[in-house]
């Protein structure tokens, strides 16, 4: 089963001839969505005891908007913004479990590093899509990992933060998939990808 999944994910990031740029982004933005959803399940999967809880608390990554309606440029600019911090996120994540367990080897370890690589890719993928000469993006982390977690290491409170960080992360990749494919539209005149 493992095997036919990661095949199946593979080919849904294989470079097909003749797909234009954006329809890329957006292919790869489903990925990550993939991929973000999975990793949810199988941090769920992990700490059985989540299943039972649902985060409080807003968005941890938000905007606010440069214009009232910006265009669909500035959007994928904005969105950018949101996936370097959702990078940012995820290497917080990634440093504070490796401080606690370790470097762990299984299928959320391999996962986590799959979605890391992946909104890296995504990243770049944007940026060169809507990247202006007055418009420089970034495609580096847009976090400290100064956020203070109520508890200790390991506790409750962390966890959930971890679970927030995961759901914040497919949200964001939903958004971009979502947003990109009405770029992929204006751009290409089609809807198909």
């Amino acid at each position: 089963m493992a095997e036919q999944e990661e095949q199946q994910i593979t080919g849904l990031d294989t470079p097909v001839p003749g797909r234009s740029r954006t329809g890329r982004a957006v292919a790869l933005a489903r990925l990550l969505h993939h991929e973000c959803t999975h990793l949810l399940e199988l941090y769920i999967e992990r700490e059985s005891l989540m299943s039972d809880h649902t985060p409080e608390g807003g968005r941890i990554v938000s905007l606010s908007p440069d214009s009232e309606e910006p265009s669909t440029e500035e959007q994928v600019q904005q969105l950018h913004s949101a996936l370097r911090q959702c990078l940012g996120l995820l290497h917080c994540l990634i440093l504070r479990e490796e401080e606690e367990m370790g470097d762990l080897e299984g299928n959320y370890e391999a996962m986590k590093k799959n979605v890391r690589f992946r909104l890296e890719h995504l990243l770049a993928s944007t940026k060169d899509l809507v990247e202006t000469e007055d418009k420089t993006l970034e495609v580096t982390p847009d976090n400290q990992c100064n956020e203070e977690i109520d508890g200790a290491v390991g506790s409750f409170a962390a966890k959930m933060w971890t679970y927030r960080v995961l759901l914040e992360l497919i949200h964001w990749a939903d958004h971009a998939a979502q947003t990109l494919h009405v770029l992929h539209t204006e751009r290409e005149g089609t809807e198909e990808i």
